[in-house]
């Protein structure tokens, strides 16, 4: 249906496009697998991801960032702004307004947990016509292309950009969690012979494996399987560094329904220290004990720097926003669903951080689906792809609040 052909925004007129949807919608097709969103702020492959009930969708949060717009919710309403455009989504149903009318989709718009989730067909058929001066849909390549942008984006003078719409320089740590004598907790569901370090360890270089084939430097705490000091480990980001990502596997104590939850968390430094924290903070600890240390001295020391360090306030705000981006990124993929972004100022692993850091448990793997999934190399793959994905993002988002990006050979913002 064309814009014109849209009807005006009144309660009786959204009922009706409601009651005909399935004679005023075409019948979806196939969906790619992903697309490519080409933009002057860079060019990033998205995964599509394929919901029982609204169809074919991509994550909302790294596909605004892509695109510079921005999301406020209004009761059951999503409003995009975009280029002076308004285009607001009634959430569970098929339907988005924008020029105050409403127009019929094939998928639907959803949240899920904190997650935002727009349906395909935004991309691939509603900006390229409402917004047809700025954006045209390839679907040979499944590219949306912004108007100005061919192959990449137009360096500007002096500032090489990489085809992802990133400049050169931006460097990320990789913490692959435990290591050596650490094996981390077991996971009753985990193979005989294989520990939470092994797995850490191999999505760890996977996402190592991508993040340099997007152009990024990658540190690594570990490559192998050795033991490295909790402190030293989000101290390897140092000044150059963009962000620290720590990866862990979760697990529960045995106890009654001990198996049934399941999921993926990300952890920030906060002071919400909930019972769930104080659990989380005590196992990843423990690997002070490895070192000689007192895990709750440690704990101590670090609480004392964080309220000294008043520098650490900035990169607290970033790492709750890197932590929302890495959610959202995983949200599609991860069938064990999100479990949110978590705060707790006793896990020593970020509390020696000094840059944006964020701890991610990929699953629990005393539930025997997240931990059969965990072990098996194209989850794994597609687990580094969306983690990938998100930091892409992330750096993205942080050019362009901050008027265009790092320097060659820097960091993010200091």
């Amino acid at each position: 249906m064309s814009a014109a052909g849209a009807v005006p925004l009144t309660v009786a007129g959204a009922a009706g496009v409601l009651a005909l949807f399935a004679f005023a919608v075409p019948a979806a097709r196939a969906a790619p697998d992903a697309v490519i969103i080409a933009t002057a702020r860079g060019e990033a492959r998205l995964a599509v991801s394929l919901d029982a009930r609204a169809g074919p969708v991509l994550a909302g949060a790294p596909l605004l960032a892509l695109l510079g717009a921005t999301a406020a919710s209004e009761e059951a309403w999503v409003e995009l702004s975009l280029a002076r455009q308004s285009f607001r989504f009634l959430l569970g149903a098929p339907l988005v307004r924008y020029n105050d009318r409403l127009q019929p989709l094939a998928g639907q718009a959803f949240r899920r947990g904190d997650s935002l989730f727009l349906p395909l067909q935004f991309v691939t058929e509603v900006l390229p016509r409402v917004l047809a001066e700025r954006y045209r849909w390839d679907p040979a390549r499944a590219r949306l292309v912004e108007a100005g942008v061919t192959a990449a984006p137009p360096p500007a003078a002096g500032e090489p950009r990489l085809p992802n719409g990133l400049r050169a320089g931006h460097v990320v740590a990789i913490d692959p969690g435990h290591g050596g004598i650490d094996p981390g907790n077991p996971g009753i569901y985990f193979p005989r012979g294989i520990s939470e370090k092994d797995v850490t360890l191999q999505v760890g270089l996977l996402l190592r494996e991508e993040l340099v084939r997007r152009g990024i430097r990658v540190i690594m705490t570990r490559t192998t399987d050795t033991l490295i000091a909790l402190g030293d480990r989000a101290r390897s980001c140092t000044a150059e560094c963009d962000l620290f990502v720590s990866l862990h596997i979760n697990a529960l104590e045995r106890r009654p329904g001990y198996t049934a939850k399941r999921g993926y968390e990300l952890w920030i430094v906060g002071e919400e220290n909930t019972e769930d924290a104080e659990r989380v903070s005590r196992m990843e600890n423990e690997a002070l004990r490895f070192e000689g240390l007192d895990p709750e001295a440690v704990a101590r020391s670090d609480l004392d720097f964080i309220l000294r360090d008043l520098q650490m306030n900035e990169y607290l705000r970033e790492s709750a926003r890197a932590a929302d981006l890495l959610q959202q990124s995983l949200e599609p993929v991860h069938p064990g669903g999100s479990r949110g972004v978590r705060q707790s100022n006793r896990l020593h692993v970020l509390n020696a951080a000094r840059r944006p850091a964020v701890l991610v448990e990929l699953g629990y793997a005393t539930n025997p689906d997240d931990a059969r999934l965990l072990v098996r190399r194209p989850h794994q793959k597609t687990l580094a792809y969306a983690l990938a994905d998100a930091v892409v993002a992330y750096l993205l988002d942080d050019a362009r609040k901050s008027g265009g990006g790092p320097a060659a050979g820097g960091g993010g913002r200091r």
